[in-house]
Protein backbone atom coordinates (compact mmCIF):
# COMPACT_ATOMS: atom_id res chain seq x y z
CA UNK A 1 0.00 0.00 0.00
CA UNK A 2 1.30 3.24 -0.85
CA UNK A 3 1.38 6.54 1.17
CA UNK A 4 -0.74 7.88 -0.48
CA UNK A 5 -3.65 5.28 -0.04
CA UNK A 6 -2.84 5.07 3.40
CA UNK A 7 -3.35 9.12 3.76
CA UNK A 8 -6.74 8.42 1.55
CA UNK A 9 -7.92 5.77 3.93
CA UNK A 10 -6.96 7.76 7.37
CA UNK A 11 -9.33 10.42 5.99
CA UNK A 12 -12.27 8.02 4.51
CA UNK A 13 -12.42 6.88 8.52
CA UNK A 14 -13.03 10.58 9.35
CA UNK A 15 -14.99 11.53 6.35
CA UNK A 16 -17.30 9.19 4.13
CA UNK A 17 -16.46 11.81 1.05
CA UNK A 18 -13.63 10.76 1.25
CA UNK A 19 -14.16 6.89 0.31
CA UNK A 20 -15.54 8.27 -2.81
CA UNK A 21 -11.74 8.33 -3.72
CA UNK A 22 -11.32 5.13 -3.00
CA UNK A 23 -14.35 3.64 -4.62
CA UNK A 24 -13.14 5.54 -8.11
CA UNK A 25 -9.97 3.04 -7.66
CA UNK A 26 -11.61 -0.14 -7.32
CA UNK A 27 -14.88 -0.06 -8.21
CA UNK A 28 -14.58 -0.68 -12.09
CA UNK A 29 -12.23 -4.15 -10.32
CA UNK A 30 -14.62 -5.14 -7.65
CA UNK A 31 -17.13 -4.94 -10.63
CA UNK A 32 -15.61 -6.97 -12.88
CA UNK A 33 -14.89 -9.04 -10.05
CA UNK A 34 -19.21 -9.83 -9.22
CA UNK A 35 -19.49 -10.05 -13.03
CA UNK A 36 -17.24 -12.59 -13.44
CA UNK A 37 -19.04 -14.75 -10.77
CA UNK A 38 -22.67 -13.64 -11.69
CA UNK A 39 -22.62 -13.69 -15.57
CA UNK A 40 -25.45 -10.58 -14.94
CA UNK A 41 -24.94 -6.86 -14.79
CA UNK A 42 -27.96 -6.08 -12.57
CA UNK A 43 -26.24 -9.04 -10.15
CA UNK A 44 -22.94 -7.58 -10.56
CA UNK A 45 -23.75 -3.82 -9.93
CA UNK A 46 -26.03 -4.90 -6.87
CA UNK A 47 -23.39 -6.65 -5.23
CA UNK A 48 -20.88 -3.97 -6.15
CA UNK A 49 -22.60 -1.98 -4.72
CA UNK A 50 -23.17 -4.11 -1.29
CA UNK A 51 -18.93 -4.21 -1.30
CA UNK A 52 -18.18 -0.29 -0.88
CA UNK A 53 -21.39 0.18 1.44
CA UNK A 54 -20.21 -2.52 3.68
CA UNK A 55 -16.43 -1.34 3.00
CA UNK A 56 -17.77 2.31 4.30
CA UNK A 57 -19.58 0.88 7.04
CA UNK A 58 -16.62 -1.41 8.29
CA UNK A 59 -14.06 1.33 7.53
CA UNK A 60 -12.93 1.99 11.02
CA UNK A 61 -12.46 -1.82 11.87
CA UNK A 62 -9.43 -1.73 8.75
CA UNK A 63 -6.12 -1.93 10.40
CA UNK A 64 -2.85 -0.75 7.99
CA UNK A 65 -0.53 -3.79 9.42
CA UNK A 66 -3.38 -6.02 8.16
CA UNK A 67 -4.03 -6.82 4.83
CA UNK A 68 -3.60 -4.31 2.18
CA UNK A 69 -6.65 -2.83 1.54
CA UNK A 70 -7.36 -4.13 -2.31
CA UNK A 71 -7.13 -7.57 -0.60
CA UNK A 72 -9.41 -6.29 2.26
CA UNK A 73 -12.13 -4.84 -0.47
CA UNK A 74 -11.81 -8.19 -2.45
CA UNK A 75 -12.73 -9.98 1.11
CA UNK A 76 -15.70 -8.20 1.54
CA UNK A 77 -16.49 -8.65 -2.26
CA UNK A 78 -15.98 -12.71 -2.14
CA UNK A 79 -18.01 -13.20 1.33
CA UNK A 80 -21.14 -11.47 -0.96
CA UNK A 81 -19.90 -14.02 -3.83
CA UNK A 82 -20.44 -16.73 -1.52
CA UNK A 83 -23.21 -15.71 -0.42
CA UNK A 84 -24.81 -14.95 -3.99
CA UNK A 85 -23.62 -18.69 -5.04
CA UNK A 86 -25.23 -19.92 -1.62
CA UNK A 87 -28.88 -18.19 -2.44
CA UNK A 88 -28.61 -18.86 -6.34
CA UNK A 89 -28.01 -22.65 -5.58
CA UNK A 90 -31.52 -22.62 -4.49
CA UNK A 91 -32.87 -20.32 -7.23
CA UNK A 92 -31.47 -21.07 -10.76
CA UNK A 93 -31.49 -17.74 -12.89
CA UNK A 94 -31.20 -17.03 -16.64
CA UNK A 95 -29.10 -14.03 -17.25
CA UNK A 96 -30.20 -11.40 -19.83
CA UNK A 97 -27.12 -10.23 -20.89
CA UNK A 98 -25.92 -12.97 -23.09
CA UNK A 99 -22.56 -13.87 -24.31
CA UNK A 100 -19.57 -11.21 -23.90
CA UNK A 101 -18.25 -10.90 -27.23
CA UNK A 102 -14.58 -11.98 -28.10
CA UNK A 103 -11.85 -10.13 -30.11
CA UNK A 104 -12.37 -9.88 -33.91
CA UNK A 105 -9.45 -11.46 -35.69
CA UNK A 106 -6.92 -9.03 -37.56
CA UNK A 107 -6.50 -8.97 -40.95
CA UNK A 108 -2.88 -11.02 -40.39
CA UNK A 109 -4.69 -14.11 -38.54
CA UNK A 110 -5.36 -17.44 -40.35
CA UNK A 111 -9.42 -18.00 -40.42
CA UNK A 112 -8.58 -21.62 -39.73
CA UNK A 113 -6.40 -20.63 -36.47
CA UNK A 114 -8.77 -18.14 -35.41
CA UNK A 115 -11.75 -20.48 -35.42
CA UNK A 116 -9.83 -22.96 -33.60
CA UNK A 117 -8.26 -20.07 -31.10
CA UNK A 118 -11.61 -19.09 -30.48
CA UNK A 119 -13.37 -22.66 -29.51
CA UNK A 120 -10.52 -23.18 -27.13
CA UNK A 121 -11.12 -19.88 -25.38
CA UNK A 122 -14.60 -20.85 -25.20
CA UNK A 123 -14.24 -24.44 -24.32
CA UNK A 124 -11.44 -23.22 -21.61
CA UNK A 125 -13.91 -19.82 -20.68
CA UNK A 126 -17.22 -22.70 -19.82
CA UNK A 127 -14.48 -24.96 -18.20
CA UNK A 128 -13.40 -22.02 -15.51
CA UNK A 129 -17.01 -21.12 -15.54
CA UNK A 130 -17.81 -24.58 -14.33
CA UNK A 131 -15.30 -24.47 -11.19
CA UNK A 132 -16.20 -24.77 -7.75
CA UNK A 133 -16.89 -20.99 -6.39
CA UNK A 134 -13.32 -21.05 -4.60
CA UNK A 135 -11.55 -22.18 -7.98
CA UNK A 136 -12.72 -19.84 -9.85
CA UNK A 137 -12.52 -16.86 -7.33
CA UNK A 138 -8.75 -17.92 -7.42
CA UNK A 139 -7.94 -17.59 -11.34
CA UNK A 140 -10.07 -13.96 -11.39
CA UNK A 141 -8.07 -13.11 -8.60
CA UNK A 142 -5.21 -14.46 -10.23
CA UNK A 143 -5.27 -14.13 -13.82
CA UNK A 144 -7.72 -10.72 -14.08
CA UNK A 145 -6.81 -8.68 -10.75
CA UNK A 146 -3.09 -9.73 -10.61
CA UNK A 147 -3.37 -10.42 -6.83
CA UNK A 148 -0.35 -11.91 -5.41
CA UNK A 149 -0.71 -15.49 -3.67
CA UNK A 150 -0.78 -13.38 -0.12
CA UNK A 151 -3.35 -11.28 -0.71
CA UNK A 152 -5.14 -14.47 -2.42
CA UNK A 153 -4.79 -16.05 0.64
CA UNK A 154 -6.50 -12.93 2.49
CA UNK A 155 -9.41 -13.06 0.16
CA UNK A 156 -9.82 -16.73 0.46
CA UNK A 157 -9.13 -16.90 4.30
CA UNK A 158 -5.99 -19.57 3.39
CA UNK A 159 -2.41 -19.53 4.17
CA UNK A 160 -0.20 -18.56 1.22
CA UNK A 161 0.52 -22.27 1.19
CA UNK A 162 -2.80 -23.36 0.47
CA UNK A 163 -3.26 -20.92 -2.19
CA UNK A 164 -0.07 -22.59 -4.27
CA UNK A 165 -1.25 -25.64 -4.00
CA UNK A 166 -4.60 -24.94 -5.04
CA UNK A 167 -3.67 -22.93 -7.80
CA UNK A 168 -1.53 -26.23 -9.10
CA UNK A 169 -4.05 -28.56 -9.09
CA UNK A 170 -6.87 -26.42 -10.31
CA UNK A 171 -4.11 -25.74 -13.40
CA UNK A 172 -3.65 -29.41 -13.36
CA UNK A 173 -7.03 -30.42 -13.62
CA UNK A 174 -8.15 -27.49 -16.33
CA UNK A 175 -5.23 -28.83 -18.24
CA UNK A 176 -6.20 -32.03 -18.02
CA UNK A 177 -10.15 -31.42 -19.19
CA UNK A 178 -8.43 -29.46 -21.89
CA UNK A 179 -6.16 -32.15 -23.28
CA UNK A 180 -9.42 -34.54 -22.84
CA UNK A 181 -11.73 -32.25 -24.59
CA UNK A 182 -14.25 -33.83 -21.98
CA UNK A 183 -15.21 -34.63 -18.48
CA UNK A 184 -16.93 -32.60 -15.68
CA UNK A 185 -14.34 -29.50 -13.90
CA UNK A 186 -16.07 -30.02 -11.23
CA UNK A 187 -14.50 -33.60 -10.55
CA UNK A 188 -11.36 -31.95 -10.50
CA UNK A 189 -9.27 -32.50 -6.80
Amino acid sequence: MDIEERKLIARAKGDPEAFGELYERYVSRIYSYHYRHTSNRTEAEDLTSRTFYRALRSLQGFREGGAPFQAWLFRIAHNLVVNWYRDHSRHQTISLDGEAPLPLPSQSVNPESYVLSTEMQRNLLERIESLPEDRKTLIILKFVEHLTNAEIGEVLGRTEGAVKALYYRTLVGLRQAMQEGAGDVQEIQ
